[in-house]
């Protein structure tokens, strides 16, 4: 390639790339997607029945600081929680009925042991078939089902909210993405970029529109009206599923169930990421197959990847303008997710640095796959 290409085809191409970014997918940089309105005429006459599935293995370090937000809910219907133990051995299971009656007041809370998946399922669906089967064997089923991880903390209005949103609105599937822990300086610089890139991917209006073909949600916290599980054949559809709580959405909106998705207020995730290894393996673990484990797909996002973030900062020190103008045009489309996060602002000029390190964590997600190592998690290796 001419010299004059490279100066100014590839940086022209980026700032386009970003010109469609910006407009043509989604507005996915917005961060203004929350929980659906009330219903105009309040509260409802009768709260349906809800029945929360915690799948939990090895959470005894988490437990703690979000099992009695769920205790504590302020939910004027029937609830229960059914935390499903997964083979912990750090005895996740006795704690959570140590937490129980601590709390005498808040829902009954029953603690399941399912046992060894069979083959075909992943640890997490193994545990959420559990919990949900047991939810529906007694003699009245609960209308709603409540899938949250361990790790996420509630507000008291939480089951609530979640539930009057998803009566006004007539959804099958309502799904906050929880707002993850921000502390230390690689928090800082890879979280707040991994719920960009997941909106980036799956722009929350998109998944919101009934007729269109995006669909997702976020694992943390799920609200499930169960006659859609039913009619989804979820989990036992998705039951292979590694990112299983896009698998999720999907198979409720192509089931024809209305599906929601946004960022969540009143819904933390606890878990700490202590260094930049558990992060790395946060994301290394499923990113392959985020690509369906597809080497040419692969291929397509390392090129992407340094198109949109590489060539700005790249270009604009070596004097290009219209590379700085994409850079410029980066770091503001970033800017929301940090006030989002309670950041410092500045941070959204290293973006290109952020972006780097995910393209470097694709990469090794490929390389374990192909090593049989890939989709690892708590002592589980899924192919």
């Amino acid at each position: 390639m001419s010299a004059l290409t490279w100066t100014t085809v590839v940086p022209l191409a980026s700032l386009a790339a970003w010109a469609w970014l910006l407009m043509g997918q989604g507005f996915f940089w917005r961060t203004d997607v929350r929980m659906p309105p009330s219903p105009a005429d309040g509260a409802p006459a009768d709260w349906p029945s809800v029945a929360v599935v915690v799948p939990a293995r090895d959470e005894a370090d988490v437990l703690p600081k979000t099992l009695p937000t769920l205790l504590a809910q302020d939910y004027p219907g029937h609830a229960r929680i059914l935390l499903v133990d997964d083979g912990s051995g750090d005895g996740t299971g006795a704690l959570a009925r140590e937490l129980a009656r601590d709390a005498p007041d808040g829902p009954p809370l029953t603690v399941l042991a399912p046992g060894e998946p069979e083959p075909g399922w992943t640890g997490k669906l193994w545990a959420v078939r559990c919990g949900i089967e047991h939810a529906r064997s007694g003699t009245s089923e609960p209308e709603f089902l409540l899938l949250t991880d361990a790790d996420i903390a509630h507000g008291p209005d939480s089951l609530r909210r979640l539930v009057r949103g998803a009566l006004g609105q007539r959804l099958d599937l309502v799904s906050q993405m929880a707002r993850l822990r921000v502390r230390t300086g690689w928090e800082r610089l890879i979280v707040p970029a991994f719920v960009y890139f997941f909106a980036q991917l799956y722009p929350f209006r998109w998944v919101n529109r009934p007729g269109a073909r995006t669909a997702a949600a976020a694992g943390g916290c799920v609200l499930l009206r169960t006659r859609a599980a039913v009619r989804a054949g979820v989990p036992d559809s998705i039951r292979d599923a590694v990112i299983d709580d896009v698998a999720l959405g999907r198979a409720v909106k192509r089931s024809g169930g209305r599906i929601w998705l946004g960022l969540a207020d009143g819904v933390e995730s606890v878990r700490p990421y202590a260094g930049l290894s558990p992060l790395w393996r946060m994301v290394s673990r499923s990113a392959y197959a985020q690509l369906r484990n597809n080497p040419l797909l692969l291929v397509g996002t390392v090129l992407g990847l340094l198109l949109v973030y590489a060539v700005p900062p790249v270009w604009a020190c070596a004097g290009s303008p219209v590379a700085g103008a994409a850079w410029l045009v980066m770091t503001l489309s970033y800017v929301p997710m940090l006030r989002y996060y309670r950041q410092p602002l500045w941070p959204a000029v290293l973006l290109p640095v952020t972006a780097a390190l995910y393209l470097a964590m694709t990469v090794d997600s490929a390389v374990q796959h192909y090593r049989g190592r890939g989709a690892a998690w708590k002592g589980r290796t899924y192919s």
